[in-house]
């Protein structure tokens, strides 16, 4: 038997592909969060031009649920008031609606379930047989059952449910039950605090920063909701479980001071038509022309016996009473900032000082008046700290703007959310998030042609709203002193109040990885994105990939002319992504490495491109195929010869480009040892059994890219694991993405690979790899067969990077009696999990492919090795 050499490793080491992607798996469950204006602008340029293109291929798109409109059609009388129509082709079943309409706007949730095409795989029955897998929440409570010619009802809240009330049922025939609106803002906040990871955030001197919060660790806190007046809701725990929810709440206090007054007054002093122009003033806006200022009372001095300095306020438009000015002396601008300075300057100290008197530690503001506006949120957060001397911060939500309709839709009996956990939702971004709150309005878009013809006609409006805000030169805020805030400019972004334009997904079948040493200090990703230096250079990375990628994803289509036109559409809407992300980095929720990769893939998916590298790992797979058995006599003979100098000139043939052949060279002729993190000798001592210890009793190996990475590097490992005992779980993405493998494939891989290979052969046959794979396998001479089985799970993600908070339930189940994970390639080593510590033992390998990577990471140079082996955390 040959024993654990280099040369092992060297096959894993030198194959990694230089591209990293990410993507998450496919959904069972979809939540869907809308924002609608209630009056529509006039004459918006979507209103006529979205229009499905005449004689174009209508691709359904699966990143959201969709209707879909084709083959629709009237039943029965055409003249009849309410007809009905048909969609034969409608396979998602939107339920549960749920509306929150505001005196402006309607905020609108509703739940879909999208079922998947049931695919006969081998391998999930297998998987679920061996590890007994269970597939999470039971869904049978969210099918939408209205019995014949009774009156749907939708559950809603605010002043619209009553006003509308009437009007719903005599236009749609629909019942409103009305929601508490307390009730809803309360259910709304607690859902969201619980189960959106990073939901909450601190806003500082036009800096976020998102704050993670232990939800058994989240009562008592102060919601502070800004509505036309102000209402300061204490929540605390329920002492009983009950099945009114897990909080209950109490209103505190409030002022008649709010968004309404700022609105009010706005209109009467600046003749603003709108709320949004009444705030685009406020950023041109200079308010120590009007306002009274320490420093104007004390000759630009500071009152430091008492903590003041020249730059705070000592009154609100004071300065207007010693001015011989009248109102049209005044500019617009400087009123509308004085005045909401003035109105949130005194929320947020009225707000402490509630959570001073009822020892609250966490206060949380939410409400219209807020809507993401950064100076807004500064000033709220300024008087804070100030009155409590920085001892309590202000707090905002993503989802403020959603509260209610969230507590509306979770007034629904046996909503089955009631013990959701955090890691079973995925928020996704559709291609029009960078739009949305713009200028450009449209109706919905139905099918994938209406939003390539969308992203062709608007791409140079759109950019016109992307485009970042000019920056205000440094200056005192004229309250406290710090310097204007970044996110201050000469414009306000239409969107600006759109922080969260995503899709909310519940996928009940993601795990939190068992074996992470530390669930709630785990961090996935390796690079801090919040560095401007690092966040410019990956965008530019990225960027300058992406011709690439549209050219490979359109040739795995054919090349047709349908393909170019979605790869076009894809390169437009993924670089109004980045656009909107340079701008403000936290848009999207707090921002890694990994999240960029995963938004490049779901993009890519929303315009119909599945696997955009299919052809290329076909024929990898067939080159390294050809290979694999020269490879495997090379190690069982512990020879130092090369193979490509054996005549493999089949993988030569079947790779005309050679690139396999010439990486292998490459990789072979440079990586001596030791290697810039060079920890082999330790794992091998472990792996044989030294110093006593057992083999290991189960490996997962988290393998990477098809074709020579994992015939040629994780197959011979497996291979190695196998002979010594330990079973073996190849760990493959759900989803394609680049070249990656994927779990559905491994099967056909390891069929042909055990065509060379009795202990793969054997191995296969025992984890129920070949039942049924199309293989025939001559018998010949046969070593000891094992009986120790080879499996493969899928993890839950489509992506070389990957987050182990969210993993597939199969892959839980598997880690569960595993003692040694094995993580390749750069995404999963590198990129996320460089520094994640594990329960059990871990190898962690890559070849660094990236000159910044190697100086930041490991202190080294483009293609330095990584084999970084770390005992198991006590």
């Amino acid at each position: 038997m040959a024993g654990l050499t280099e040369d092992h490793l060297h096959h894993l080491l030198g194959t990694n592909d230089i591209n990293d992607d990410a993507s998450k798996n496919k959904v069972d469950h979809i939540v869907v969060i809308k924002d609608t204006v209630v009056e529509r602008e006039a004459g918006g340029a979507g209103d006529k031009e979205m229009v499905p293109v005449a004689g174009s291929s209508i691709h359904r798109s699966t990143s959201r649920p969709q209707l879909d409109l084709s083959g629709a059609a009237i039943q029965g009388n055409f003249e009849e008031r309410d007809p009905t129509i048909l969609l034969p082709n409608q396979s998602d079943d939107i339920s549960h609606l749920a509306l929150d309409i505001g005196g402006s706007l309607i905020k609108l949730i509703y739940f879909s379930r999208h079922e998947d095409r049931f695919v006969n795989d081998g391998r999930k029955r297998s998987v679920k047989g061996r590890f007994g897998v269970s597939n999470g929440v039971d869904s049978s409570c969210w099918h939408a059952e209205v019995p014949k010619n009774e009156n749907a009802v939708i559950k809603a809240t605010g002043g619209g449910a009553h006003k509308f009330a009437d009007l719903f049922k005599e236009r749609l025939g629909i019942s409103i039950d009305k929601e508490d609106e307390m009730d809803c803002l309360v259910a709304g906040a607690n859902f969201l605090l619980k189960a959106i990871r990073h939901e909450a955030f601190t806003h500082m001197e036009g800096h976020k920063e998102f704050v993670q919060i232990d939800h058994n660790d989240l009562f008592p806190y102060l919601l502070v909701n800004i509505g036309s007046g102000v209402s300061m809701i204490k929540v605390t725990p329920l002492l009983f479980l009950t099945v009114d929810g897990d909080g209950k709440f109490q209103r505190v206090s409030g002022t008649n001071v709010g968004g309404g007054t700022y609105w009010g007054l706005g209109r009467l002093l600046t003749k603003c038509k709108s709320f949004d122009e009444l705030l685009e003033l406020s950023q041109r806006g200079d308010n120590r022309t009007i306002d009274m200022l320490v420093g104007d009372i004390y000759g630009g001095m500071d009152y430091s016996k008492i903590g003041l300095s020249a730059s705070t306020i000592a009154s609100s438009f004071g300065k207007a009473i010693s001015e011989n000015k009248d109102i049209e002396d005044y500019r617009p601008e400087d009123i509308s900032l004085s005045l909401l300075r003035m109105i949130s300057y005194n929320i947020g100290q009225i707000a402490y000082l509630n959570a001073l008197r009822f020892g609250l530690k966490r206060i949380f503001f939410g409400g219209f008046f807020i809507r993401g506006h950064a100076y807004t949120m500064d000033t709220i957060s300024f008087a804070v700290q100030f009155w409590s001397k920085g001892q309590a911060q202000a707090m905002f939500l993503r989802h403020e703007g959603f509260l209610g309709a969230l507590g509306a839709f979770m007034s629904y009996e046996k909503h089955g959310l009631d013990d959701l956990m955090v890691h079973q939702l995925v928020e996704r971004f559709p291609m029009g998030a960078p739009y949305t709150g713009g200028k450009i309005h449209g109706p919905p878009l139905g099918d994938l042609n209406e939003k390539i013809s969308w992203m062709e006609k608007f791409v140079q409006k759109g950019t016109e709203i992307t485009a970042p805000v000019p920056m205000a030169p440094p200056g005192t805020t004229g309250l406290g002193g710090f310097e204007v805030p970044s996110s201050r400019g000469n414009t306000l972004r239409s969107d600006a109040s759109n922080l969260n334009v995503g899709v909310l997904h519940l996928v009940p079948t993601l795990e939190v990885f068992p074996l992470l040493a530390d669930q709630k200090t785990y961090e996935p990703n390796t690079i801090d994105l919040s560095d401007p230096g690092e966040l410019e250079y990956w965008f530019t990375v990225l960027s300058g990939h992406l011709p690439d990628l549209v050219d490979k994803a359109v040739a795995s289509e054919g090349g047709t002319d349908d393909a170019k036109r979605r790869g076009d559409a894809f390169a437009r809407a993924f670089s109004a992504h980045l656009a909107r992300l340079m701008e403000e980095p936290a848009a999207y929720g707090k921002l890694g490495l990994a999240n960029l990769l995963e938004l490049r893939e779901e993009c890519l998916r929303e315009f119909q491109f599945v696997d955009a590298y299919r052809s290329i790992k076909q024929r990898e797979n067939e080159a390294s195929l050809a290979v694999l058995p020269d490879l495997l006599l090379e190690l069982d003979s512990v020879l130092a010869a090369n193979i490509f100098d054996w005549g493999s000139r089949a993988c030569v043939d079947l790779y005309h480009q050679g690139t396999i052949i010439e990486i292998y060279r490459m990789s072979r002729k440079k990586m001596q040892r030791p290697w810039r993190v060079d920890n082999f000798d330790a794992f091998k001592e472990r792996m044989i059994g030294g110093s006593g210890k057992k083999p290991h009793k189960r490996a997962l190996l988290f393998v990477d890219n098809s074709g020579a990475d994992i015939v040629l590097g994780m197959l011979p490992l497996a291979r190695e694991l196998l002979r010594r005992g330990t079973e073996v779980v190849l760990v493959a993405n759900s989803l394609p993405a680049l070249n990656d493998v994927t779990a559905m494939e491994l099967p056909e891989i390891v069929a042909e690979a055990a065509k060379h290979c009795d202990i793969l052969r054997g191995a296969a046959e025992a984890g129920g790899l070949l039942v049924d794979a199309m293989i025939n396998i001559q018998d010949g001479s046969k070593e000891n067969s094992s009986a120790v089985p080879l499996m493969a799970v899928e993890n839950g993600c489509g992506s070389p990077c990957i987050d182990l908070r969210q993993v597939s339930s199969e892959l839980a189940a598997a880690a569960k009696d595993a003692d040694l994970v094995i993580l390749e390639g750069m995404g999963r080593s590198l990129h996320t999990n460089f520094n994640a510590q594990f329960k059990c033992d871990t190898l962690k390998l890559a070849m660094v492919k990236n000159q910044r990577l190697a100086e930041k990471l490991i202190i080294g140079n483009i293609y330095d090795c990584v084999c970084r082996y770390e005992p198991a955390t006590r």
